[in-house]
């Protein structure tokens, strides 16, 4: 079992940058990627951004490219979201995700695939 705490959500001018960060904790051995979901009122979760532990490799999703970083802090168990150039349209829910399994195109951005959930901070983008 692995539990996610979520913080660095906030509320942040259009155009503006926060930093949310995951802690893991439990048995984080068993990690092989980390990541973030979203979810806006009235709308499906989505697929955010998801780090490969082994070999760094990452994923976005097209939204975000170019405006969003994701990485690791070291060799801590705590994976880091670096959101720049925020829009209205960023505001939502923010789901740290860690899974157990390989990722590929699909499964990167598919809920199901991800073991373990945070309970989500919330990023609200003014215009």
């Amino acid at each position: 079992q692995v539990e996610l705490v979520e913080s660095g959500g906030g509320l942040v001018q259009s155009g503006g940058s926060l930093r949310l960060s995951c802690d893991a904790s439990g048995r984080t051995s068993s990690i092989y990627a980390m990541g973030w979901f979203r979810q806006a009122p009235g709308k499906e979760r989505e697929f955010v951004a998801a780090l490969s532990w082994t070999g760094g490799s990452t994923y976005y999703a097209d939204s975000v490219k170019g405006r969003f970083s994701v990485s690791r802090d070291g060799a801590r168990d705590t994976v880091r979201l670096q959101m720049n150039s925020l829009k209205p349209e960023d505001t939502a829910s923010y789901f740290c995700v860690a899974t157990r399994w390989a990722l590929n195109s699909i499964a990167v951005v598919t809920p199901g695939h991800y073991d373990s959930w945070g309970r989500g901070t919330q990023v609200t983008v003014r215009a």
